[in-house]
């Protein structure tokens, strides 16, 4: 096969939704019919292929991105099954970064659920073409074109029916293909393998011929031969509309929505169809953009084996039997086991011992990769996540992954002086890993302190540590990632003199303070004019404030999102130094930061809780009492949905609270929004708390 051959039958896709849609459901739909396994395994009985690890098949949730490699209609698709719950978000933002197209799955009921929106933005901001699925069309209150209706409005996605349903709940028994205008009948009891094409039935003919007509309308745009005939009312061939869906598709203007019940076997051999016909192959993509590491120019790395190889580390994974698995999506170039790589980002060299191609955690050794494939790679050390790979001849640091800030933290220490080494061994390995998962030592106390994005990612983590790496550890309770900022301008000087029989110290800065836009961190702007102080001391300025920012004035916690001038100061040419200038910063920050009025800052949580209508005054009134904000309700037909942004350090272990409240018969989903001043109140208490210990800790 010629590499463009090869190149035009791959395709590298994603399958991404709300927790509970059937992501993993449908994925071993997909592995039993493309061959790939003998029987189908299933979520609820903890045998899924895609769920390796111990956690998933217990839970029946996908944790870690799992990829697999299958052929269909003599086309390569890999497939990576990213999770759904909130608190693993970031596996689908890195899988994400390296696909070229994607599977939206919606369950018929939920519809658009707060995980779908997520996932959909991260979408967005790679730009990746993608079809939507509209699963569990077998349950009751189902809605096919409830759901459509809300993908327009919640995601504003121009989402256009290639298919329609027959019937919904238990009376789901086909699909409608718009294209072929063929309805497609299930034999029950054949795991969905044995199925017929025949005529729309006449009771859904007028229907059909209704959404064709605004399928052929919506992608007319696409292909000046199909908006002819659709104008003149010619007949109109599959293979036009196929072939002006594709590019519509590719350019982000149209979402294809099929529909389906993996579950029961129905739909999933069409949603095949629509991958290989619909999603782009590497070389329907533009080329992909980095940067020079030296120079900074731009270049691009077209997707052609024979260009200079580019490849994207996007996961890193410790495994038992080989040691580090470096994920990688090859753009540009071939690959072959023992090459010697060159990692663009930190300037060292590597060679890879072994090329493997992953299904789930089954894999098979490689001699060869090309541009296009994505492949696990061994015997990378120096290498984590976000890297570029490639050779050093020509290098090229392609586009970074950015990951968002921890919003809680537990304290872990271990049982045993035999079990500190199994611990560090541990969270360097998982923290490897996982981006969004740090480590660091409380200095105060000597705790060793973990954050992650939410409870469970926090347990999993935990509980890992225990069955893989036998950690005995005990844990503290989750505590809140507080941060500090400022809400006004302040000036400040900060001096630094030491005079000690030789030669002293001298440092002195004056600097100007102010609050920074939401989210944007902090900024050092330079308006030392005259040479008050030498150029050779700001960064010694900049950095002495780097490290005050990690100890806010009220009551210890990082501090974020301001700006800081350095206007003036003064410099000694015998006695100043990089620690005078840095420590003189450090005071100056201090002081104008205690002038500018701080406050203390709280992550809040987008939560969204679907209800019975009878315990929603219950629900709302607990809400309430935990500083709560109702942004909106909508009534379905078996619940409410409520909308609201609550503060997290109020939603530790509301899922047991939920459960009381409603008889077990409510669920929650919940995902960090922003970080919002505290409450005056609460402020107080929490700065005479921590002054108290401090007080305390002295004695």
């Amino acid at each position: 096969m010629s590499d463009q051959e090869h190149l035009t039958q791959t395709r590298n896709i994603g399958i991404m939704a709300h927790i509970d849609a059937g992501k993993t459901t449908t994925t071993e739909r997909i592995l039993f019919y493309a061959g790939k396994t003998h029987r189908i395994g299933e979520v609820d009985n903890g045998d899924a292929a895609m769920d390796w690890m111990e956690q998933e098949k217990e839970r029946g949730i996908t944790i870690t991105s799992a990829a697999t490699t299958i052929f269909w209609n003599k086309k390569r698709i890999n497939i990576i099954d990213t999770p759904g719950h909130v608190d693993f978000t970031m596996e689908v933002e890195r899988s994400l970064r390296v696909l070229d197209g994607a599977i939206a799955i919606f369950c018929s009921v939920g519809g658009v659920e707060p995980q779908s929106e997520t996932v959909w933005r991260q979408a967005d901001k790679y730009k990746v073409p993608r079809i939507a699925y509209i699963n569990k069309m077998d349950r009751v209150g189902a809605d096919f074109f409830g759901v459509v209706e809300m993908m327009k409005k919640r995601l504003g996605a121009n989402a256009v029916p290639i298919q329609l349903p027959i019937g919904s709940g238990e009376l789901f028994n086909g699909i409608i293909d718009l294209i072929n205008m063929k309805a497609r009948f299930y034999q029950e009891g054949t795991q969905g393998t044995v199925f017929s094409d025949e005529g729309v039935p006449d009771s859904l003919l007028a229907e059909a011929n209704r959404w064709r007509e605004a399928l052929l309308e919506n992608i007319s745009d696409y292909d000046d031969a199909l908006l002819e005939k659709f104008i003149q009312e010619e007949s109109i061939e599959p293979e036009d509309i196929k072939t002006a869906l594709r590019k519509a598709v590719i350019d982000l203007k149209v979402i294809p929505v099929l529909c389906g019940s993996s579950f029961k076997n129905k739909g999933v051999q069409a949603l095949l169809d629509a991958v290989v016909n619909y999603l782009p192959s590497p070389l329907d993509l533009p080329p992909v953009k980095g940067h020079d590491p030296k120079t900074g120019k731009e270049l691009i790395r077209r997707p052609d084996p024979q260009e200079p190889l580019s490849c994207i580390v996007f996961k890193i994974m410790s495994d038992p039997y080989v040691g580090k698995l470096a994920y990688a999506r090859i753009y540009s170039g071939t690959l072959k086991k023992g090459d010697t790589i060159y990692n663009a980002v930190n300037g060292k060299r590597e060679r890879v011992a072994r090329i493997l191609a992953m299904h789930a955690n089954k894999r098979a050794n490689l001699q060869e990769v090309r541009a296009g494939d994505i492949v696990a790679l061994v015997g990378l050390k120096e290498t984590t996540t976000g890297n570029t790979i490639c050779s050093e001849e020509n290098p090229i640091i392609l586009e970074e992954m950015s990951f968002p800030n921890p919003v809680i933290y537990i304290a872990i220490e271990p049982k045993t002086k035999a079990d500190q080494d199994r611990l560090s061994d541990a969270l360097a390995r998982l923290s490897e890993e996982d981006p969004t998962f740090k480590v660091k030592v409380d200095p105060e106390t000597g705790q060793t302190i973990m954050s992650g994005m939410g409870e469970l990612h926090l347990e999993i983590l935990t509980e890992r540590m225990k069955r893989e790496f036998k950690v005995a550890a005990n844990v503290g309770k989750p505590q809140v990632a507080y941060r500090e900022t400022i809400t006004s301008e302040a000036q400040a000087e900060g001096k630094f003199i030491r005079q000690t029989g030789g030669r002293g110290q001298y440092g002195h800065v004056k600097i100007r303070v102010s609050p920074n836009e939401t989210g944007k961190g902090f900024l050092f702007a330079n308006k030392i004019s005259g040479g008050s102080i030498p150029a050779d001391y700001i960064p010694s300025v900049e950095k002495g404030i780097k490290e005050a920012l990690e100890n806010g004035v009220l009551a210890g916690y990082p501090m974020v999102d301001i700006k800081v001038e350095l206007y003036d100061g003064s410099y000694h040419e015998i006695d100043s130094s990089d620690l005078a200038f840095r420590i003189a910063g450090s005071i100056a920050f201090q002081d104008a930061v205690r002038k500018a009025d701080p406050a203390i800052l709280e992550p809040i949580m987008d939560i969204e809780i679907v209800v019975p209508e009878e315990y929603m005054g219950d629900i709302i009134g607990d809400l309430n009492t935990r500083r709560g904000k109702v942004a909106g309700m909508i009534h379905r037909a078996e619940a409410v949905v409520i909308a609201a942004q609550v503060p997290l350090s109020e939603m530790f272990g509301y899922a047991t609270i939920l459960r009381s409240l409603s008889q077990g018969r409510a669920v929650y989903s919940m995902q960090f929004s922003h970080y919002s001043a505290v409450p005056d109140d609460i402020q107080d208490k929490m700065v005479r708390r921590v002054r108290g210990v401090l007080v305390g800790q002295r004695r």
